[in-house]
């Protein structure tokens, strides 16, 4: 379905007066960016999805009260500052002024709190932080207040990941949301650029926002300035990696996501492109259904499958070069603080023997494990492919249901239809972001071994307690198995060497600050 700016453009006067406030953007040449992506989207309401494609088009239309700097701490974007009374159970957040929606209106605190309320209740990680007895309310205009049973050491960082985050629309919208998308005519943020049409199969066009009010601190990550060079972008669903590739090359494409690893080394060395490699590793993993199914909690068979898979080969096959992976068990990296040797000796034993013994234990009877893949994805393809004979080696049935992005979105939520399915995330910068630890995530995992840990790792600011507790989590996910890591690995994408400025890719690639020369 198509909608036109009719919607976006409402109260446009307010808009116009709107400018005169409004950090005045940089005097580029615009002009429309082409990003080509794995596939087309889930719908584009970022509080219910944790889909990267949906993602890197939400962080230009939608804002959070806080975001990430280069260096993966929460910095503010909508609010101006904040607070803590009542030993961190009290969190009061002064909002900036003179930002506007895509709509005319201005944010105030009625906007904010009618969207923390709706993550709250409907969001992806609106329950990490408002637990029972929490609340959020207006204090003031542009204040809005907190209150917590209890002290969160997570609090920023949950309100500043755009994944599955809490993202501020206007209040009217916000209101009547529920737990299904918003509509597209809805899609109406803070932004430096608005939502414009949706063409099915064809692209997403989101145009440049003049009324929007940027910061005036320096970029830095995705915090700080935010300038909309580009007059339009054009989000372009490219399935066929190939494809996305001889587009760079030939022009038609400006920019293009998840290259397979193969091709590093020669494009590396092609003038016509540039190459863009993560700043941070991402991490494949294999997600075990605790809801449904034979896996549900059998931790053994879980184990046996753990044992039996050997990271250097699907790694090789995914990702080419070892200078673009590394077989590692902390679900941090080295350097990181939240690194971990905890559970480790559990990590890529390679033993198909020991794991078919494991399983005969743990009753396995030679019942499939249907495990959802996709060809979007060509590393979670290629990783599933060596996995499922991996395997079998072990004596273990598991067979692949390979569909596209979009219908794997969809059955991932539905746990009577998947026993295992395979995605791949980036560490955040808290771990409680991580959505094996979100019950609310497909997987499910929420033992009540898990449920203690999650409530000593959130109820404490102190760093040395938390880490404590962070070694006691990683050991317990090596012994109920909610997921599988496959190693690090740093994706790459590529662009058109005319792409200048570019923010160094965190999660995901944005392009606010970024031109053309």
């Amino acid at each position: 379905m198509k909608f036109g700016l009719r919607h976006t453009l409402r109260g446009f006067a307010a808009i116009l007066a709107a400018l005169m406030l409004t950090v005045p953007q940089a005097n580029a040449a615009g002009g429309t960016f082409r990003y080509a992506s794995v596939s087309e989207p889930a719908p584009l309401d970022v509080m219910l999805t944790t889909a990267g494609v949906s993602l890197v088009i939400g962080m230009h239309i939608f804002e959070a009260l806080y975001t990430i700097d280069s260096h993966y701490v929460p910095q503010p974007m909508l609010a101006e500052g904040e607070r803590l009374l009542d030993d961190g159970k009290t969190i009061v957040i002064t909002l900036r002024q003179g930002v506007h929606f895509h709509n005319g209106k201005e944010m105030t605190s009625d906007d904010v709190v009618a969207s923390l309320q709706r993550w709250a209740k409907y969001g992806v990680r609106g329950k990490l932080l408002f637990v029972d007895g929490a609340s959020v309310d207006a204090s003031g205009k542009y204040e809005v207040t907190i209150k917590l049973p209890a002290p969160n050491g997570a609090w920023k960082a949950l309100l500043a990941h755009m994944e599955g985050g809490a993202a501020i629309y206007p209040s009217e919208i916000a209101s009547k949301a529920t737990d299904q998308p918003i509509a597209q005519s809805d899609y109406i943020g803070t932004g430096p650029y608005m939502f414009k049409e949706w063409q099915p199969n064809r692209y997403i066009e989101i145009v440049k926002f003049p009324g929007y009010n940027a910061r005036t601190n320096p970029g830095d990550g995705y915090s700080g300035q935010r300038v909309a060079n580009f007059d339009a972008i054009r989000f372009i669903p490219v399935p066929d990696v190939g494809t996305r590739v001889s587009g760079i090359q030939a022009g038609d494409y400006d920019y293009a996501e998840t290259i397979s690893g193969d091709l590093y080394d020669q494009l590396s060395s092609d003038a016509s492109v540039k190459v863009v490699k993560a700043g941070a590793p991402l991490f494949g993993l294999f997600f075990t259904n605790s809801k449904a199914g034979i896996l549900k909690d059998n931790f053994k068979l879980r184990r046996a499958i753990e044992m039996a898979f050997c990271r250097e080969d699907a790694l090789r096959v995914s990702f080419g070069p070892e200078a673009l992976w590394k077989v590692q068990g902390s679900i941090f990296p080295e350097g990181n603080a939240w690194y971990s040797t905890a559970g480790t000796d559990k990590y890529n034993e390679c033993d198909p023997a020991g794991a078919k013994a494991l399983a005969k234990e743990a009753g396995y009877d030679g019942t499939p494990i249907r495990l959802l893949t996709s060809t979007n994805y060509q590393t979670h393809y290629d990783q599933a492919t060596v996995f499922v004979k991996q395997m079998a080696d072990a004596g273990i049935n598991v067979q692949m249901i390979v569909v596209d992005w979009a219908t794997l979105l969809k059955m991932r939520g539905q746990p009577e239809q998947w026993d295992m399915f395979i995605t791949h995330h980036g560490g955040p910068p808290d771990p409680i972001l991580l959505t094996f630890l979100n019950p609310g995530y497909p997987g499910w995992w929420a033992t009540p071994e898990i449920t203690d840990l999650r409530t000593q790792f959130t109820s404490t600011a102190d760093v040395t307690q938390r880490k404590a507790v962070w070694d006691k989590i990683q050991e317990l996910y090596y012994e109920q198995v909610p997921a599988i890591k496959v190693g690090d690995a740093y994706s790459f994408d590529i662009m058109a060497p005319k792409v200048q400025n570019l923010v160094s890719p965190l999660f995901w690639p944005v392009f606010f600050n970024a031109s053309f020369k």
